[in-house]
């Protein structure tokens, strides 16, 4: 590639990339330099100044035609705009719980380390949600993981950090292996690495042989994502990586890393296998002929997350499990393939995204002086700090799925597009509803700790300044979004339609 050709690309549609890529550089080299015993704070304020401006450039990018750069690898269209938004804003909110997460055993020199740590696993996510290549996709996959596992092990001194950073990256390998197996065999297929180029020559395979193929291909790479989106019977490592983890990093995981595993689902088995033959007269596609399949996984992933989080004491690992159960409810949306499919992923996201930090927010606070995350430290929380207990009790009303929240709307219109297919799904949406009942159990278990036990510690709960700014943030957002969904809509709706990664 020459330089007059090198030079003509647009490059501004990576602009938000570059911030968050120069951000993690400048941040590293002052760490570099800094002295080891002075505050690492003003990073975190910087990567958050940095997150910023990358929103601000991403949002003047509304509006504008699809781009696409470096020979299709990379592509700025309303999908990757979309679900960019969510990555940035969460990445924000992550840094401000982050800078005020303070371990009993501390973090020594190796907190600078987190800031641009962090900020290339949020590179490596918002490269998935524009790549338009195999190749492409899989290097900003293992920026996001090799960054992640690294995260979770971020606590050299605690054992059941170690565990979790050794657990994540066995099975983060496994997940990797898997996915290339079937990502080799789409190649193999059609000599090609561009997603477009592949759903066109997919579209056209006719043999029995290419056909059964094409089977494996897209189980392998729904088996490889499954274990990146913490979905059963592939959640093994969840529960045990959000414990051991720091807290800020198991909000991250809970929140920017699922959106991130989502966008490949979505760019990678939507845009190669939409048009890709069956060979079952009654159902063309494949991604339609095996739609059950998919069903089926969503089901066990409702049941599992939610009755094994009932027997759970540690709220981390509570959470992990909860998870693992609106993986479910997404797969739910992914499996009945209803027109409004896409949507109703972004706007459930977005409610995961304020409901879920915010809870870990108030959770990293709770467990700082015990350094224990078991619900019992939940024990007249009310008495202690109204305010704190009333914002926890919305976030949590809202993961449950209480009318009033943004919970309940996501929820809502994940099961509403249950019926928006021929046939209609009715016994997927009649499970999605029963495992939701099941999860009141334990969600208003804490809420009985808050407001009916009686408090062993009667010190008041300060939230710290980051602390409070993503609470707030978090309350009013599922507040608003609940009482008034179609302000989210309405934001969709200007950024554009999603058929347009496809073209």
């Amino acid at each position: 590639m020459d330089l007059e050709t090198l030079l003509s690309y647009e490059w501004g549609a990576m602009l938000p990339e570059f911030i968050i890529l120069g951000v993690a550089t400048l941040l590293s080299l002052i760490d570099m330099f800094m002295g080891r015993e002075k505050s690492r704070k003003p990073l975190a304020w910087f990567g958050i100044v940095g997150i910023i401006v990358a929103i601000i450039s991403l949002v003047s990018m509304i509006g504008n035609d699809v781009t696409s750069i470096l020979f299709d690898t990379f592509r700025l269209d309303s999908f990757a705009i979309a679900f960019k938004l969510i990555l940035l804003v969460g990445a924000a909110m992550v840094l401000l719980i982050a800078m005020e997460y303070e371990p009993k055993e501390g973090l020594r020199g190796y907190r600078g380390e987190f800031y641009y740590l962090f900020l290339t696993a949020l590179l490596g996510a918002m490269i998935m949600a524009s790549s338009g290549d195999l190749i492409t996709i899989f290097v900003g996959l293992e920026l996001l993981s090799i960054s992640s596992y690294i995260l979770a092990g971020l606590r050299k001194h605690n054992l059941k950090s170690n565990e979790a950073a050794m657990k994540y990256v066995i099975n983060g390998g496994i997940a990797t292996a898997i996915l290339l197996f079937g990502l080799s065999y789409v190649y193999g297929l059609t000599g090609t690495t561009n997603l477009l180029e592949i759903l066109g020559m997919l579209s056209h395979l006719q043999h029995g042989n290419g056909i059964y193929l094409i089977g494996i291909a897209l189980l392998m790479v729904f088996v490889g994502l499954s274990f990146k989106l913490a979905s059963a019977p592939f959640h093994m490592w969840a529960p045990d990586v959000y414990e051991g983890a720091p807290t800020p990093v198991a909000a991250f995981l809970s929140v920017v890393s699922k959106t991130a595993g989502f966008v490949i689902l979505i760019r990678v088995i939507i845009t190669m296998f939409i048009n890709a033959p069956s060979g079952d007269v009654d159902s063309p596609s494949i991604i339609y002929h095996m739609k059950d399949y998919f069903a089926f996984l969503a089901v066990v992933t409702m049941i599992v997350g939610n009755t094994v989080a009932l027997k759970q004491r540690n709220v981390k690992r509570l959470l992990a499990y909860s998870s693992i159960a609106h993986a479910g409810y997404l797969l739910v949306a992914f499996a009945t393939f209803s027109y409004f499919m896409f949507s109703t992923i972004w706007f459930y996201l977005v409610a995961y995204l304020f409901m879920n930090i915010g809870v870990f927010a108030i959770l990293q606070v709770i467990s700082a002086k015990s350094d224990s995350s078991d619900i019992s430290q939940f024990a007249g929380l009310y008495r202690r700090s109204p305010f704190v207990a009333i914002s926890l009790g919305i976030l949590i009303l809202s993961l449950a799925g209480i009318p009033g929240t943004a919970g309940f709307i996501g929820k809502m219109n994940i099961f509403l597009g249950a019926f928006m297919t021929q046939p209609a799904h009715y016994v997927l949406a009649a499970i999605m509803i029963a495992t939701t009942v099941v999860s009141y159990v334990y969600y208003f278990g804490i809420f009985t700790q808050m407001f009916f036990r009686p408090a062993a510690d009667q010190s008041k709960v300060q939230l710290p300044l980051g602390v409070l700014i993503v609470v707030i943030l978090s309350v009013v957002g599922t507040i608003t979004f609940g009482i008034f969904p179609g302000i989210a809509f309405d934001f969709l709706t200007q950024i554009d339609h999603f058929g347009d990664f496809i073209r």
